[in-house]
């Protein structure tokens, strides 16, 4: 489990991309960026709905740019495929041949390998694999490369640099070391690095005496007192005081997913 810092990611593409509409700009972005963070974290099933909205967003832009409209945002595509190939039977005078031809093409590679390949659908036939996931990151940086060099006037070279740029370097949350965990966000709450750390351990539960030494507690008397029972009370955790072992809700997953990740 890690974290990531996206927005210099973020500034970086928006200025590369400033030509562009703000919301087809701001969705492109958006879902460029956490494909690639999704991708990075191995969180494969979140790596292929990043991927469907990003082929979605782009698609919208081509639509607004050959025909000047599309469909919009919030209403589902009928069919990917079939849109994209209307965009490449269009007039040659709409546009030029990579926003018309090969711009929808590579969308329809991209979008296949994401269905067809099990990512993105929870309980597909196939796994995700790496490979594909690789595949996947190529296209959407081509693609994203290619509206760069149209919009931002630059070469593909130009235009490569800025992606080669861009950081998706994670830091870990989470440190396991010596058969320990250590939470690397010393600014927080001992009741927030007790969730961080249950949440690390996804459906298994954690010995009460191993929280208080990965969480660097002084003492565990006051430890089960000021963190577990106010957290067991929140229903953030399930506190199983009969055995000592402390399991994370639902609840306590949500918050945790949403306030320290």
């Amino acid at each position: 489990m890690g974290s990531m810092n996206t927005s210099n990611n973020k500034h970086t593409l928006e200025s590369a991309l400033h030509n562009l509409s703000k919301d087809f700009r701001a969705k492109i972005i958006s879902s460029y960026i956490d494909l690639k963070k999704r991708v990075f974290e191995a969180q494969y099933d979140a790596a292929g709905i990043s991927a469907g909205k990003f082929c979605e967003s782009v698609l919208r832009l081509l639509q607004q740019e050959i025909n000047n409209n599309y469909i919009p945002f919030g209403k589902p595509i009928p069919n990917m495929a079939d849109e994209c190939r209307k965009l490449v039977a269009s007039p040659k005078t709409s546009s030029i041949e990579s926003i018309r031809i090969i711009i929808p093409r590579a969308l329809i590679f991209l979008y296949t390998l994401r269905n067809k390949r099990g990512i993105g659908h929870i309980g597909g036939d196939v796994d995700a694999n790496k490979i594909d996931l690789a595949t996947i990151v190529t296209t959407a940086d081509w693609i994203i490369c290619e509206l760069i060099r149209i919009y931002h006037k630059l070469s593909l070279e130009e235009a490569q640099d800025i992606i080669d740029g861009l950081s998706f370097k994670s830091i870990p949350t989470i440190w396991e070391i010596a058969g320990k965990k250590r939470v690397l966000k010393p600014d927080l709450s001992a009741q927030e690095k007790t969730l961080l750390l249950l949440y690390s351990e996804t459906d298994l539960g954690i010995l009460v005496e191993d929280l208080c030494d990965w969480v660097e507690y002084s003492n565990l008397a006051v430890f089960k007192s000021n963190v577990l029972n106010i957290l067991h009370k929140k229903k953030f955790i399930e506190y199983d005081r009969s055995n000592g072992v402390v399991y994370l809700s639902p609840l306590g997953a949500i918050y945790t997913e949403q306030h320290l990740l």
